[in-house]
């Protein structure tokens, strides 16, 4: 089954009219006239090059030197002031993350220090993590050292192992999908609710998964019946959190690319933090936009996945769509998947708990954003009755657990 993403954009557009309205010298003959060619000494030649020598000694300690300053730990003026310059310049997040990531820091990390980085990096979750996670690296470097090359090879080469065996042993279940749907401008992060649905999911061994939609803003559809999607209600859709998308990196045919990066902590277990990529021939990722027309891309695949250092099973996995055509409406496609045990029929399973979509989207001359914040509940065996109760009548947006 492919991971899939489907995009209403006229149902969107009618919900979002809601609420918005160095240089080198060159040495060279004059051109006008003939020039003698310089014949210089011995002397002069052996002091020439005593003096490039001195030069090249010269630049190479500049240059060693320049390294031992870059790989200090950030100050937390540095900090503070590269954050102010963040502000200003959203394009220099990656080059902060990275400072972050690889000096680490040499202050205490204080409420007010993640305030202030809420607030100039518009609530950026990637420097938030990374820089807890260098805070931790602090306090006890032994536990937040990354492994050797050797070390990071066993640990995925178990990872893979463990995840295609999980894939297999899945059982049937059904589960319940409580799913906030909101929109805004790309780039705001001001989302808006557009609504809120409740959903009853099926999924079978056989990877199949049938969706029924329950409710919408707390009123009871009659007599829904099982599609592939939901797609039928408009908006942002998307499907494949169970297993698909796991089994897609992880399967040898993907021919996925891995690279450690860094050490974190989700929900107290210690993790590995990997990016990889897929690219579209392997990948095969759907997405699709509907409206007046329906069009529909394959696209490649790119994130990073977290790794329980003990028990080598994934603990979260982002992943954005990559190679998408120029003139697809659908300009960007993310999702953010945590994993935790569940127990089905007396059984644990490693299964989605959290998932948040979103979509970005061209109309005209702006670019939207939609937003899915989806929480599995409820887990049982496969026949089992999905109800709805009333504390669902609100289903509060709710941001991956830490």
């Amino acid at each position: 089954m492919l991971a899939t993403f489907n995009f209403y954009n006229q149902y969107f557009k009618h919900q979002a009219e809601r609420f918005y309205k160095f240089s080198p010298l060159l040495l060279c003959d004059s051109p006008t006239r003939k020039s003698k060619r310089n014949k210089f000494s011995p002397h002069l030649l052996e002091q020439m090059k005593n003096i490039l020598a001195a030069i090249l000694i010269l630049f190479s300690t500049n240059f060693v030197f320049a390294q031992e300053v870059q790989q200090k730990p950030l100050t937390q003026s540095e900090y503070v002031r590269m954050l102010y310059d963040l502000q200003k310049n959203p394009g220099k997040k990656d080059a902060l993350v990275e400072a972050v990531r690889r000096r680490g820091i040499g202050f205490e990390l204080t409420d007010g220090l993640r305030g202030l980085t809420t607030s100039k990096s518009r609530n950026d979750a990637e420097l938030k993590r990374a820089l807890e996670e260098s805070a931790r690296r602090k306090e006890n470097p032994a536990a937040a050292k990354l492994p050797t090359e050797k070390e990071a090879v066993e640990v995925l080469s178990k990872t893979r192992a463990a995840t295609l065996a999980a894939v297999e042993e899945m059982p049937d279940f059904v589960v319940k999908q409580q799913i906030a749907r909101s929109a805004a401008y790309a780039g705001t992060n001001n989302f808006r609710n557009l609504d809120r649905l409740v959903v009853a999911v099926s999924y079978r061994a056989s990877g199949q998964e049938e969706y029924r939609v329950l409710s919408r803003n707390g009123i009871l559809e009659n007599n829904p019946k099982a599609k592939q999607t939901y797609e039928e209600v408009g908006g942002t859709s998307s499907t494949g959190e169970f297993v698909t998308v796991l089994a897609k990196i992880f399967k040898p045919e993907s021919e996925t690319k891995f690279e450690i990066v860094d050490t974190d902590t989700i929900r107290t277990r210690r993790a590995l933090v990997y990016d990889y990529s897929i690219t579209r021939d392997k990948a095969q990722q759907r997405i699709t936009a509907s409206g007046v027309f329906d069009d529909t891309t394959i696209t490649g695949m790119k994130g990073r996945v977290w790794i329980d250092r003990e028990n080598f099973r994934v603990l979260r996995v982002e992943s954005s769509a990559t190679e998408i055509p120029e003139g697809f409406v659908i300009r960007a496609a993310n999702r953010t998947i945590d994993y935790d045990w569940v127990t089905i029929a007396d059984e644990k399973y490693l299964l989605p708990s959290l998932s948040d979509v979103r979509l970005t989207s061209r109309e005209n001359r702006n670019l939207y954003e939609t937003r899915n914040v989806i929480r599995f509940k409820e887990y049982q065996k496969y026949g089992s009755e999905v109800k709805i109760l009333d504390d669902e009548e609100e289903v509060p947006e709710e941001k991956p657990k830490p």
